[in-house]
């Protein structure tokens, strides 16, 4: 059974951090997605064959993905957040042609 689980998102003031965590069973996590109110879901951060990353323009140089491949875990290092980042985060993965989303946290960057 494939399952994504995803932990850490909150409120956040901006400027400030938080880090995402998502394990997984049956199957590889992969990366994140969001999906802000209004807004189509996007791609943030994730793997692309072995370590390579690639992450949307509008995080670069503020978010870092990591992976704990034994734990099977993935990770979302946020810093220097805005309102804009305000967003369900849903961690992803892919197999056999399908693509799975964990059930989403909320991050809420206000003042």
């Amino acid at each position: 059974q494939v399952k994504l689980v995803e932990s850490g998102g909150g409120l956040v003031q901006p400027g400030g951090s938080l880090t995402l965590s998502c394990v997984a069973s049956g199957i590889n996590a992969m990366g994140w997605y969001r999906q802000a109110p209004g807004k189509q879901r996007e791609l943030v951060a994730r793997f692309i064959k072995g370590s390579s990353t690639n992450y949307v323009d509008s995080v670069k140089g503020r978010f870092t993905i990591s992976r704990d491949n034994v734990k099977n875990k993935v990770y979302l290092q946020m810093n220097s957040l805005n309102p804009d980042d305000t967003a369900v985060y849903y961690c992803w993965g892919f197999l056999l042609g399908r693509d799975y989303w964990g059930q989403g946290t909320q991050v809420t960057v206000s003042s």
